[in-house]
């Protein structure tokens, strides 16, 4: 049998084995659907912005210039000024990490807790399973922001308690996941031959049940992570968040209704910021839904 590696004009490498050609690196990558690439491209742009802001703008997003306020669009400021005549795209570019970071914050946190739960549930006795099962129903029948509020009023207001409550409302829907996902993987023929070979229940969990119950998770915690952007954003609109002067995206879009009908702009720019990187998220997740499939 032969194989040898052929690099033609396109630049694609190709495979020969018995005949058949196989397309290369470059191949495959034409073959990504568009709008994929442009939530990763919208993903990728927004964490570079929270991991090094000062690559983007030169502006302070926390100085204002005598004489800038309320500046329109211009190639000086590209998204205009605020009524303190700070950088707008400064602002939002800065504010990048403290949504960002909530939002990781609170999909880590249901992530990590709601599928321990679900595990747990899953692979115990009915007794712990239902009374695991009622906690979760109790949280999902609360709405998540009537949650998220009544967990913000305990332990204060920031980004850091924002993005707690937001992970806490999100514990239930990952828990049921794993839960289901788990029973579901239970019941499979190969599981049943590793307990019928001599395997102990702990190690067939690990080696068995767990890879293939938490592809399904991954790809829920991904739809998530759009959703706590928004629920983040909702709680720094109302000033739940992140205190002034932080460049929190909903506390930008807060601090811009007030000049809705002169300055746009304000409200406009952060807020399609937000609908952009909620969309790309839930793309990406959808990706991942079918390649759990």
């Amino acid at each position: 049998m032969t194989t040898f590696d052929t690099l033609h004009d396109d630049g694609v490498s190709q495979t020969t084995r018995k005949g058949e050609w196989r397309p290369g690196a470059a191949s495959r990558l034409r073959r990504v659907p568009v709008g994929l690439g442009l939530a990763w491209l919208i993903l990728g742009t927004v964490l570079l912005w929270a991991i090094a802001p000062s690559l983007f703008t030169a502006f302070n997003p926390l100085e204002g210039v005598g004489g800038e306020q309320l500046r329109r669009p211009s190639t000086e400021h590209l998204l205009g000024t605020d009524a303190l005549g700070r950088d707008l795209y400064a602002r939002i570019v800065h504010g990048a990490v403290h949504s960002l970071t909530g939002a990781f914050v609170a999909v880590g946190l249901g992530l990590v807790v709601g599928t321990a739960l679900g595990v747990i549930a899953g692979s115990v006795r009915r007794r712990l399973d239902d009374a695991i099962m009622r906690v979760v129903d109790v949280l999902l029948s609360i709405p998540p922001l009537l949650l998220s509020l009544s967990i913000i009023i305990l332990l204060g207001f920031g980004t850091v308690n924002a993005a707690i409550a937001v992970g806490v409302t999100s514990v239930a829907g990952f828990a049921r996941l794993a839960r289901a996902e788990v029973v579901r993987v239970r019941r499979s023929d190969y599981v049943e031959a590793a307990f019928g070979s001599g395997g102990t229940f702990a190690s067939v969990l690990w080696r068995h049940i767990l890879p293939n119950s938490l592809t399904s998770v991954v790809a829920f915690a991904a739809l998530q992570f759009g959703s706590a952007v928004l629920q983040i954003s909702t709680l720094g609109f109302l000033g739940y968040g992140a205190p002034p002067p932080t460049p929190e995206w909903g506390l930008l879009i807060a601090e811009g209704r007030n000049y809705i009908s002169t300055a746009w702009w304000l409200t406009t720019a952060p807020g399609i910021v937000v609908v952009l990187v909620v969309l790309a998220a839930n793309r990406v997740s959808q990706s991942f839904g079918r390649a759990a499939a």
